[in-house]
Parts: structure tokens; C-alpha cells; sequence
């Protein structure tokens, strides 16, 4: 099973080292019983997922303290490939200590990122991302088991494809995450539209509120404004006037840094700002419970240049006075 999944020259090249140890070797494989549960006082969950369009499928237990709704212990089993067991693994994992509301929040993505030897290179092929939405699934129906609900009440998100339970959010985030600019490349990472293909355009067997084409447009043209918003701002700082920078800079500390400070007691003055070899050096003097904080020198001030250099030019230089 799990050597199906990961032999091929360079296909075992696309899974990360994560991802081998844990289908080898996972932690968390197995069952929990109602004897273990009584012996805690607390309660068993067991909540069984499956996709009938490739087959695979788990089962979760939870073991959950009732008054305070923590999960104490979670086991899973699996009938898949190795990426289903690698997923489960870090899935059940991921709910240990964590409240049954706090588990919730926990997506698909979460636990792809998981199994990521490098922040930026994803952890398995495209192809294979269906299998942490099925773990995905799982954690949302052992919480209706919990809450005695039906499943469907704790969908916050739209589902786009129901065949492989993808949802509007992670269709986005996955779009932007990997800039995304096909639905073959959407449907290689997610398997959203991979199996009836109803939710890819209008057309299909049924009718959908959202289309894979659809989604894809409006979140490309968003990501064109804001590369546009950002070379405008990259052009035009270094033309405006000293003037005209003074004000933008202040509209930024308005917006992003001000707020933060002052909720603190503190705040930060423009005192002035020089040119010179091609950048803008702003020299800023600390107010309040800010004047004299350590933080002035480390954390707030890498917040003030992140915030000038992403908001209006990367050649921006703070001196604090």
C-alpha cells in the first residue's frame, strides 16, 4: 500500500522525508478503546470518513475530557496509500491538547504544511493533496459525533466540489499560495473537478454555485491589482518629493504601526528624513511607554521597516533618535 504510493524515480522525489518516515514509521496508528476512555472518565469518539471516487478511507478516535471538551488522545486507521496514512498521522496528532472547537480551525493545508521538510516546497505531488482533505474531513465529523450535530452544521465554508470536499477557502488560498494560473493545476493540487467534473464550468451534470474557471478569474485578477498596487508604490516613491514622502510614510504608521503602539500606551513621531545614495533614511523618535522600551530597538523596530519597505519602497532606512 504505502509502496505503491512512493516508488518511481522521481515521483519518490516529490514526497518529503516527512512524509516517508511517517507512512513508515507513523505514531499515531491504531484504535482507542471505551476501556481506555472509562479509565480516563472521559469519552471515545470514533468517526469514520471515506472517498467513494478513489477509495480510500479512515477512521478516527478521539478520547475527550467532557467538561473541559480536550482531546487527551487520538488514534486513526486507514485504508489507502501512504500519503493517507502520513496525513492521518499528523492529523491525529494535530488534535492532542486542543479543544474539539480549537480542532476545527485545523485545515487540509495545515496539515499538508505539516509534513513540509521546507517551508516552501510543498511536502507531496499535486495529485496526492486529496488525501490531507479526507483527514481534513474527518476532524469536522468526530466533531459532530461529539456535539451531536449533523456534519453539515459546522461547515463554515462553501464547498465547491463535493466529490473530494474542497472548499471556496482552501481553492483560494491554494491558488494563491502556488500561483496557481490553470484549473488543470487546481485540480492537479486540490482534486477539486477531478472526478464528475460538475463544479469546473457551467454545463456540467448539475449546476453549482461556484465554478473552478470562475474562482480562478476573480482571485488572478486580485492578485494582478495588488502586484500592480505594489509596483506603483515600488515606482513612485522614489519621484515624490520629500514632502510627499513625509506624508506617505505617515499614512502607513497610521495605518499599520500607530494603532499597535498606542494600544500600548506609546507612539512614534517623523522628526525628519534625508536622502541620500538612492534611499529614504526616516528618522523616528519613540513617544510614550514606547521611549526607553527594548522592544524600540528589535521587534518594533522590524515592524516599522517591514511595514515602510512593503507599503513604499524597499530602499527605506530608520534611525531612531
Amino acid at each position: 500500500m504505502a509502496k505503491n504510493d512512493l516508488v518511481g524515480g522521481s515521483l519518490w522525489e516529490q514526497y518529503s522525508k516527512k512524509v516517508t518516515d511517517r507512512v513508515i514509521n507513523p505514531s499515531y496508528m491504531g484504535e482507542l478503546t471505551e476501556e481506555e476512555a472509562q479509565e480516563k472518565g472521559a469519552r471515545l469518539v470514533i468517526a469514520d470518513w471515506g472517498a467513494e471516487v478513489c477509495g480510500d478511507a479512515v477512521r478516527l478516535y478521539w478520547i475527550v475530557d467532557p467538561y473541559t471538551d480536550i482531546i487527551l488522545d487520538a488514534r486513526f486507521k486507514t485504508f489507502g496509500c501512504g500519503t493517507a496514512i502520513a496525513s492521518s498521522d499528523v492529523m491525529a496528532e494535530l488534535c492532542i491538547g486542543k479543544t474539539v472547537d480549537q480542532v476545527l480551525e485545523i485545515t487540509n493545508l495545515d496539515v499538508e504544511r505539516e509534513l513540509r521538510d521546507q517551508e516552501d516546497k510543498p511536502a507531496i505531488p499535486p495529485q496526492k493533496m486529496h488525501c490531507s482533505v479526507m483527514a481534513y474531513d474527518v476532524l469536522k465529523k468526530a466533531a459532530s459525533i461529539y456535539k451531536g450535530v449533523d456534519i453539515s452544521q459546522l461547515e463554515e465554508e462553501d464547498i465547491v466540489c463535493q466529490c473530494a470536499r474542497v472548499s471556496l477557502k482552501t481553492i483560494r488560498d491554494v491558488i494563491r499560495l502556488n500561483d496557481l494560473k490553470t484549473v488543470d493545476e487546481i485540480i492537479q493540487y486540490t482534486k477539486a473537478g477531478a472526478f464528475c467534473k460538475s463544479c469546473i464550468r457551467p454545463g456540467g451534470h448539475e449546476p453549482r454555485k461556484y465554478y473552478l474557471e470562475n474562482i480562478l478569474r476573480e482571485v488572478r485578477l486580485e492578485m494582478d491589482k495588488e502586484d500592480l498596487s505594489h509596483h506603483l508604490q515600488e515606482r513612485d516613491f522614489p519621484s515624490m518629493t520629500l514632502i510627499q514622502k513625509h506624508r506617505a510614510v505617515e499614512k502607513v504608521l497610521d495605518e499599520e504601526v500607530r494603532p499597535i503602539l498606542i494600544m500600548d500606551g506609546g507612539n512614534v513621531e517623523v522628526l525628519d528624513m534625508k536622502e541620500h545614495d538612492g534611499a529614504t533614511e526616516v528618522f523616528l523618535s519613540y513617544m510614550g511607554a514606547c521611549a526607553g522600551c527594548p522592544s524600540g530597538q528589535t521587534f518594533t523596530l522590524q515592524k516599522i521597516e517591514d511595514s515602510l519597505r512593503e507599503k513604499l519602497h524597499r530602499d527605506i532606512m530608520i534611525t531612531i533618535v
